[in-house]
């Protein structure tokens, strides 16, 4: 499936005439794929986990952020893939626009695929998302680490897919958690979410 196949939802939520978010285009995959995390305080403030995979961003809506602790079993919804450029935004989506709100880059790095069989042999990335388990190696200003995505409820009857993300590891590893989203600062300008807010309304 082509970039444009995969964005296809992506542009049909959004009027780039009115949002500074990238439209897409096509782009070179680089030696490593790439992570980012976004924190986004739209209609609930939540964040965003988005890896890549192949041309675009294979995004999940994280309600209470990805942890450094694998005690903590975080909720993963699955969005809409994104353009491999959404790694870089940051601003304000207009208000009454689908995601109204502020956004920064809370982190973001590469990550080493690490998805196997039960044979030990590596499984092609996509293909471990589709199958519903995939582990991977963060290699983020801010997270670090083994993590997996595990999808416990698959859309089926009605019900909307849902997924886990966990650190790997046992018990409490004294990890820090998640930060307090309205005090984090981006990891491109080191702005807050309201420093944010507050420069794009004197534009």
């Amino acid at each position: 499936m082509g970039e444009k196949d995969r964005l296809r939802d992506y542009h049909g939520k959004r009027d780039f005439g009115r949002t500074r978010e990238p439209e897409g285009r096509a782009a070179g995959s680089g030696d490593e794929p790439r992570f980012v995390v976004q924190i986004h305080d739209a209609s609930t403030l939540h964040f965003d986990f988005r890896l890549q995979v192949a041309d675009v961003l294979k995004s999940w809506s994280v309600p209470k952020g990805p942890s450094d602790d694998p005690g903590d079993k975080r909720l993963a919804m699955p969005t809409e893939d994104h353009p491999l450029e959404y790694e870089e935004f940051e601003g304000v989506i207009p208000k009454g626009e689908y995601g109204g709100g502020t956004v920064i880059v809370w982190d973001h790095g590469t990550y080493e695929p690490l998805s196997h069989d039960r044979k030990g042999r590596p499984v092609d990335f996509d293909e471990s998302i589709e199958r519903g388990h995939a582990t991977f190696r963060l290699r983020g200003s801010k997270l670090h680490g083994e993590y997996a995505l595990t999808r416990f409820r698959g859309g089926q009857d009605g019900d909307r897919e849902a997924w886990l993300l966990v650190k790997a590891g046992k018990g409490r590893s004294g990890g820090h958690g998640t930060p307090n989203p309205y005090r984090a600062r981006s990891a491109l300008t080191g702005r807050t979410l309201a420093q944010v807010a507050a420069e794009d309304d004197e534009r």
